[in-house]
């Protein structure tokens, strides 16, 4: 007994220390911080089951904060009680993210991950722009990210334009500066200042004449041409206005066609990255679970797809594709107009996709508790039936209930018509 009451003591005693890193917020919270806290804060509801989920990260996230000294504070809150907080930082979702610095507000959308989260207050928490002072520091940099983006020269407009820029898309990469001789001998630039993206092991100097605005160039190309893209990548690679060339795989055990599917993805990728990498992004994604829900249907494994994200479309290859020709075929067919686009988010695909996503709740409902499914499809159905019975009932007839009345009523019109049309006859 008293071995358990110990037991019991020391997980309360571990449970409120790791509790003592995340504070609770309320709708107080914006009038009793001060003007330079960085604050990361969770907004959840009880109800919530993957709030719940994340519960126990956003601890660890609190409590290794903390340990390495940052300035970074973690705090939660229940938007269902703290309504007025909720809508200073426009919730809509559960959980949702977000990192306040300055008083401005940045919306976290990625993985709900430790790692996800961790590299979010990184960016977000130093520095908009980080200085590379020398040749270890941008190779460390380099080893770090997958994606980099560096201002190289003297202060100018294009620096200007740069942290602009950085201070809008440091929620989704890194951003550095450096001095021409920190960069590596065989990165050779045509002229200073410049803006440079290092990624797919090479790099590119941004040119306003041919890329256009500044912004729009970095976010177009915030993400390796060839990757392993999840629901979150996905999400985000459709706010950069490309397609996405997709080869979708088995999460395990990939078999001979899938291995096939995601080698030619990349081939052309690498290959011909000059003629399609302002219009596509290329990668592969396991399962079908995300691909299902946009199709409304069953994903056979494998597949190749191309996704438009900013309008929920996708094409389908007209033929099975075997060789590298058949893919660039189909690519240039998306390019000119030849490729068909299924879905869209048109009205008639969004009640498709409403009923598709209702289906795909409650069939599981139904094969594991069937009373409990026609109980939630009964309730609702019985609400709609009797408000439209209760409207029909309520209509306004033209003619009273008692058709005496209602003839004595139309009477002297009547006679005025007769009277009309005896004088016209004479």
């Amino acid at each position: 007994m008293g071995l358990r009451m110990n037991t019991v003591l020391l997980l309360a005693m571990l449970f409120s220390s790791v509790s003592a890193f995340v504070d609770e917020l309320s709708d107080s919270f914006m009038e009793m911080k001060a003007a330079d806290d960085i604050w990361l804060i969770k907004f959840y509801a009880p109800w919530c089951t993957l709030c719940k989920e994340l519960d126990p990260i956003w601890h660890q996230i609190g409590s290794e904060l903390k340990s390495v000294g940052s300035p970074v504070n973690v705090g939660k809150t229940d938007a269902t009680i703290n309504t007025g907080l909720a809508k200073e930082f426009r919730v809509r979702n559960y959980p949702a993210i977000l990192m306040l610095k300055k008083d401005v507000k940045y919306n976290y959308s990625g993985p709900r991950t430790k790692k996800g989260i961790l590299d979010f207050v990184d960016r977000v928490g130093g520095p908009v722009v980080r200085s590379l002072r020398s040749l270890q520091l941008f190779q460390h940099a380099m080893i770090q990210h997958d994606v980099l983006f560096v201002y190289v020269g003297a202060t100018s407009q294009l620096k200007g334009n740069f942290t602009s820029a950085a201070e809008e898309l440091i929620i989704h990469t890194y951003f550095f500066s450096a001095a021409r001789d920190v960069l590596p001998k065989g990165v050779s630039l045509p002229f200073l200042p410049a803006v440079v993206v290092f990624k797919d092991g090479t790099f590119f100097t941004y040119s306003e004449e041919r890329d256009g605005d500044l912004k729009l160039w970095i976010n177009r190309e915030r993400f390796p041409n060839f990757s392993k893209i999840d629901s979150y990548t996905l999400y985000a690679m459709g706010e950069s206005g490309k397609l996405v060339v997709l080869a979708l795989v088995e999460e395990e055990n990939l078999h001979e066609q899938s291995l096939r599917y995601k080698r030619l993805v990349e081939k052309v990728a690498a290959g011909y990255r000059e003629t399609y990498s302002r219009n596509f992004y290329f990668g592969f994604m396991e399962g079908n679970d995300y691909i299902n829900g946009l199709v409304m249907g069953e994903v056979i494994l494998p597949s190749l797809f191309v996704l438009n994200l900013s309008n929920d479309g996708f094409f389908l290859p007209p033929s099975t594709i075997e060789t590298e020709q058949h893919l660039l075929d189909f690519l240039n067919g998306v390019l000119d107009g030849s490729s068909q686009c299924h879905g869209g988010n048109g009205i008639i695909q969004r009640v498709r996709r409403l009923f598709y996503n209702v289906k795909v709740t409650l069939t599981p409902v139904f094969s594991q508790a069937p009373l409990l499914g026609c109980f939630l499809v009964g309730v609702p159905l019985s609400f709609v039936a009797t408000f439209c019975y209760l409207c029909c009932k309520a209509r306004p007839t033209w003619i009273n209930e008692d058709d005496d009345e209602g003839v004595a009523l139309l009477a002297p019109s009547l006679q005025r018509r007769k009277k009309n049309t005896s004088k016209k006859s004479d």
